[in-house]
């Protein structure tokens, strides 16, 4: 059984192991995770980012969710990292993940969330898991992160009713 909580600071170690090992993420990129983490655990003010770990019934840490509010919009988030410890994948964890910062967001009143990720074939399954979790590939900048590396950009969008609607 898998388990969420808010992360805490005893999790940092156990997440940086897990970027080190789905050998996904260069180290420029585990640096960019790690101060998003450390602004999350020790800017107890900042609001710009929002983190959930999976745990096993063994508080093993599975797995983490780093989403925020995207600066200067209104209702449109940035889910920013999502990982799944190599040894626990394909277990649905990550959709859950995913799932739990998706309900969070629409509690916030959120309408869009935005995901990117790069166009290297290592990042197929990637862009599969966002395109079977119903998130539309709306935009490409090619030769982004570098000559033959393309950003994409996934988004999914909620419907809000207010009361009064029928």
């Amino acid at each position: 059984m898998i388990n969420f909580r808010k992360m805490l600071p005893g999790d940092r170690a156990a997440i940086y192991e897990i970027l080190q090992q789905t050998d996904m993420f260069n180290q420029p990129e585990i640096d960019v995770a790690m101060e998003l983490i450390d602004t999350f655990l020790f800017n107890k003010k900042q609001k710009d980012y929002i983190i959930y770990v999976a745990t096993t019934n063994h508080d093993e840490i599975a797995g983490y969710v780093c989403y925020g509010p995207t600066p200067a919009t209104d209702g449109t988030y940035d889910i920013y990292w999502i990982a799944v410890a190599p040894n626990l994948q394909n277990k649905g964890i990550g959709r859950k993940l995913l799932r739990l910062a998706e309900d969070e967001i629409v509690k916030q009143k959120g309408r869009m969330i935005v995901i990117e990720t790069s166009s290297q074939a290592k990042y197929l399954p990637t862009q599969q898991f966002y395109q079977k979790n119903k998130y539309a590939l709306e935009a490409r900048i090619k030769d982004f992160y570098r000559i033959g590396d393309d950003r994409l950009i996934f988004v999914k969008r909620f419907i809000h009713h207010n009361k009064g609607d029928k």
